[in-house]
């Protein structure tokens, strides 16, 4: 029983807190959005060039 009061309790203070987020507004989050995916590629892009320079020094070394 006393778990279930817990339970009860953990979701009341879970909406209280949700209520004093600060929402972005559907521009701020199209921004970040785009910030992000932004940042995915650019770092995809780094990853894969690395990659292939390793790949062509390591075959350089091991002939």
């Amino acid at each position: 029983m006393s778990e279930k009061k817990g339970v009860v309790q953990f979701i009341k203070e879970v909406r209280t807190e949700l209520k004093k987020v600060s929402w972005p507004t559907n521009k701020e989050l199209v921004s970040y959005t785009g910030v992000v995916g932004l940042a995915v590629v650019i770092v995809c892009a780094l990853i894969w060039i690395c990659d292939t320079a390793f790949a062509k020094l390591f075959r350089l070394i091991l002939g």
